[in-house]
C-alpha cells in the first residue's frame, strides 16, 4: 500500500508510534515527485505534544490514502510530506521555509502551536511562500485577527471555547474561576478569552497561574490555585502539563470543577493523571462527537480509520484533521489539473457553506474562519468521553 507519506528528520520515538499504526517511513532522501500533489505538514512528533502530533498526521493519512485508492485528484496522487518540529518554534520556521522552497508543495496542512504559527506570520514565511495553511491545530486569536489570507481554520477559536465553558459554569453558579495556562502565545490567547467571557458577565478571574512551555512544571500553579479556593479551573494546557496539574491538584485536596481547552487527548490524560483524578474533567470540543456514527462524515471517518489504521482508536484530534484533509482535497479538486498555490487559495475561498457530511463550513475572500462549533464533553467513570 502506498501511504503517500515522506518522512523528514528527527522522528525518534514518534516514528515507532506511527509505525505500529501501519504508517510507512520512507527515507528522508525520497523527495516529492512531479506526478504528485504534495501537501506539506510540519507536526510535533517528538516532545511534549508527540501523541497529539501522531493523531494529527493519522487523520490526514487515512483520507489521503482513500483518495489515492480512488485514483487521486485529477489523476494525481496526494503525497503527505511530514517533518517533525518537536513543537519548537525555530524548527517550525526552518522546516516550513525548507518545504516552501520546493515548488511542488501546493499547500500546507495541519501544523500545531499558536506561538509556532504566529512566528510564521511574523517572519513573513507564509506570505513569501504564497501557500495556504489548512486546518492548523490551534484556536489562537492572533492567527484570526487581524485578518490574514494564508490560514484557513477548520476549528473554532479559543475565544469561542472560553465563552462556551464560562457560559456553562456560570449557569451552574460557579463564578469564582481560575485559569492555569501555558506561558506562551497559546496559553495567553486562551487566558484572554476566559477574561473576556467573564467580563461580559461582570466577573473577574480570581487567579491565573502559568507554567513554562515545553515542561510540566506546574507545582507553583497548583499551589496558587488551591490557595484561592475557586469553584472552577479552566486549563489552557496540553497533555503532559494538564495531566500533571490534574493529578497534583486533586492529590493535594483541590476540589474545584476542572475544565481544559480542546487540544488535549482524554486517553492520554487518564493514562498520565490516573482515572480517579481525571474523572469529571470537562473538555471543550470544536468538532462533533466522533465516537457515535450518527453523521455521514463520522461514519466515513470510522470506516477509513478501520481500513487504513486498524490498530488506531477513534480520537477527536484525528477526526478534526480528517475534516481538514477533506477541505483540502476539495480545494485541490476545484483548483483543477496541475494546481498552483494561488489556485488552491482561490479554490478554498470558494468553499462557502460546504457540506463535509453533516458538518458545514465556509470561507470567502474576506473570511478564513470555517467554523465556530463548540460543545463540552466530560471524562466519565470508565475513562471515556461523554456528551
Amino acid at each position: 500500500m502506498n501511504t503517500g507519506i515522506t518522512w523528514g528528520r528527527r522522528m525518534g520515538a514518534a516514528l515507532a508510534m506511527l509505525g505500529v499504526m501501519g504508517l510507512l517511513a520512507l527515507p528522508a532522501a525520497a523527495q516529492p515527485r512531479g506526478t504528485e500533489l504534495v501537501v506539506g505538514q510540519v507536526a510535533p512528533l517528538s516532545g511534549v505534544l508527540a501523541s497529539t502530533g501522531t493523531q494529527m498526521v493519522l487523520g490526514g493519512k487515512i483520507y489521503f490514502d482513500a483518495i489515492n485508492a480512488q485514483g487521486g485528484v485529477h489523476g494525481a496522487t496526494i503525497r503527505q510530506w511530514v517533518v517533525d518540529d518537536g513543537y519548537k518554534v525555530p524548527d517550525t520556521v526552518r522546516l516550513t521555509r525548507e518545504m516552501l522552497a520546493k515548488p511542488e508543495v501546493v499547500a500546507l496542512y495541519g501544523f500545531a502551536g499558536t506561538a509556532n504559527i504566529t512566528q510564521l506570520l511574523s517572519d513573513g514565511v507564509l506570505e513569501q511562500g504564497g501557500a495556504a495553511l489548512v486546518a492548523p491545530y490551534t484556536g489562537g486569536e492572533s492567527l484570526r485577527s487581524p485578518f490574514n489570507p494564508w490560514i484557513f481554520h477548520v476549528r473554532a477559536g479559543y475565544g469561542d471555547e472560553a465563552e462556551h465553558m464560562v457560559q456553562q459554569l456560570t449557569t451552574l453558579g460557579m463564578n469564582r474561576v481560575a485559569v492555569m495556562y501555558q506561558d506562551d502565545g497559546f496559553g495567553k490567547a486562551g487566558l484572554a478569552g476566559v477574561e473576556a467571557a467573564l467580563a461580559r458577565r461582570n466577573l473577574k478571574l480570581v487567579v491565573s497561574a502559568g507554567y513554562e512551555r515545553n515542561t510540566d512544571k506546574v507545582d507553583d500553579a497548583v499551589k496558587a490555585i488551591k490557595a484561592a479556593d475557586v469553584h472552577a479551573v479552566i486549563m489552557i494546557a496540553i497533555n503532559k502539563p494538564a495531566a500533571a496539574f490534574i493529578q497534583r491538584y486533586r492529590e493535594q485536596g483541590g476540589g474545584a470543577q476542572l475544565y481544559n481547552i480542546s487540544v488535549v487527548d482524554p486517553t492520554e490524560l487518564v493514562k498520565l493523571a490516573g482515572l480517579k483524578n481525571a474523572h469529571g474533567l470537562g473538555i471543550s470540543q470544536v468538532v462533533p462527537y466522533p465516537f457515535r456514527p450518527q453523521l455521514p462524515v463520522v461514519r466515513e471517518y470510522q470506516t477509513l480509520l478501520k481500513k487504513y489504521a486498524p490498530e488506531a482508536e477513534v480520537n477527536y484530534t484525528s477526526f478534526e484533521q480528517f475534516l481538514g484533509a477533506k477541505v483540502l482535497v476539495e480545494a485541490l479538486r476545484r483548483a483543477g489539473p496541475a494546481p498552483t498555490r494561488a489556485k488552491v487559495v482561490k479554490a478554498l475561498e470558494s468553499l462557502q457553506n460546504y457540506d463535509l457530511g453533516g458538518i458545514s463550513l465556509g470561507y470567502s475572500p474576506t473570511n478564513r474562519i470555517g467554523s465556530r462549533y463548540v460543545e463540552v464533553t466530560v471524562i466519565g467513570a470508565n475513562g471515556r468521553l461523554m456528551k
